[in-house]
Order: structure tokens, then sequence, then C-alpha cells
């Protein structure tokens, strides 16, 4: 079986669930790979579901490195193009809770934005790297929302972002005005090097609405 045909069974199957699907297509050559990094059973559901479908592309007819953040988790997954996962590490979200951002909050003083609006925007973006205002090099998720994965900024002790890296859990991980941060050597040695010369899809997770309704929806696209 080809894998367009593989991906519009994918597409077709995704309501009823992937256990149908692997039934009906036996894709073993088309599995997410996650080695031996934990993650959680919604993860792991979009991560195959974007092999099966072949959705990682943008219009270019060939497949794209991609990325997973898991909100609920506050973990951030990097596979190459194949779904071989390339590494995982903790993240810091938005400190407000939900899925959507405010319109034209990219364009507002950081100042300007209170705490409940600081939201991580659940989707999926066309992304590649970039410099920020700072001529730092990012990974833009939207540019005109400001959303970005990059480097931990840690310049304010108060906030202890490094530390809440370290912590066990995701409960201290919102912290960010929004923008997703990540460990330095993660992000130089995983991120960085995975998106460089080409684009990417990263899918942000929702926390407010299952995974697999929130992607299939089509809603999920930027």
């Amino acid at each position: 079986m080809t894998r367009a045909a593989t991906g519009l069974l994918a597409a077709a199957a995704w309501g009823l669930g992937l256990g149908l699907l692997a039934a009906a297509i036996a894709p073993e050559a088309f599995a997410a790979d996650f080695g031996h990094e934990r993650a959680s059973h919604d993860a792991r559901q979009v991560a195959q579901w974007v092999v099966e479908s072949a959705d990682n592309q943008a219009g270019e007819n060939r497949l794209l490195p991609f990325a997973i953040l898991d909100k609920k988790d506050a973990r951030v997954f990097v596979f190459n193009a194949a779904g071989h996962l390339l590494g995982a590490a903790p993240a810091l979200l938005g400190l407000g809770r939900g899925d959507i951002a405010l319109p034209g909050i990219g364009a507002r003083e950081l100042s300007a934005i209170p705490p409940k609006h600081r939201v991580t925007q659940a989707g999926r973006f066309v992304s590649e790297i970039g410099a920020d205002s700072h001529g730092q090099d990012v990974l833009w998720l939207d540019y005109e929302g400001a959303l970005a994965m990059h480097r931990v900024i840690a310049t304010n002790p108060k906030e202890r972002r490094l530390h809440r890296l370290a912590t066990p859990t995701p409960l201290d991980n919102r912290i960010s005005w929004g923008c997703i941060n990540l460990p330095v050597k993660f992000y130089e040695r995983v991120v960085q090097p995975a998106f460089t010369g080409t684009k990417g899809i990263v899918y942000v997770m929702p926390e407010s609405r299952p995974p697999r309704e929130f992607f299939a929806s089509g809603a999920a696209t930027h």
C-alpha cells in the first residue's frame, strides 16, 4: 500500500481509534518511535496519527521534522521526518490555562497582558527557525502571535525557571508569557539541528479538548 493511501485511511479512521486503523493497514513501517522515553497515551496517539497520516507536510510534497508539546505533561518531543524520536525534555508554558490566545496578543506589550491571558496557544503550526527581537534564534510557531519555542529565559531569579524545569512533575511549569521555554542544551542539541534549513510542524496539544477531536476537526491548523 502506498504512503498516500495509508495517509487517507489514517485520516478517515482517526475518530474510530488507532487500534482499528492498525488492524486495517498493518502500519509497522509507519509507527511513531518513542524509544524508551516516557510519554502520555495522548501524546503517543498524536505522534502515531502524524506518522500514519503523513500529516507532517507543508505543501511541499515531502515529510518534515515535527515536534509535539504535551501541555498537560509539560513535555516536548522532537521527531525526524520518519517519526523517530530525536529527543524529549520538560518545557515551561504560559501561566494562563486554556488553548486559545487573544486576537492580536502578539502586538501587545508584555506588561499589558494579564496572567489569565498568558496562554500557550494549542494547534498545528508550520514552524521554522528565525530571530526574535533581541537577535536570538528561536523556533517560530506563530510570528504574528509572538509564539515561539526557545531556550529558557532565566533572567528573573524570582521565577525560578531552571528549578521548575528540573522538578519531576508539571505542576510548577506554568510561568511564561505564552512561549515555550526549553532547557538550553535540549534546544541547541535537538530542536535547533532538527529545524535548521527546513520548515517543520509543531503540534501543541490542547488541554481543554481531546487531542483526537481537536486535530481531526481541522480547527488546530494555523
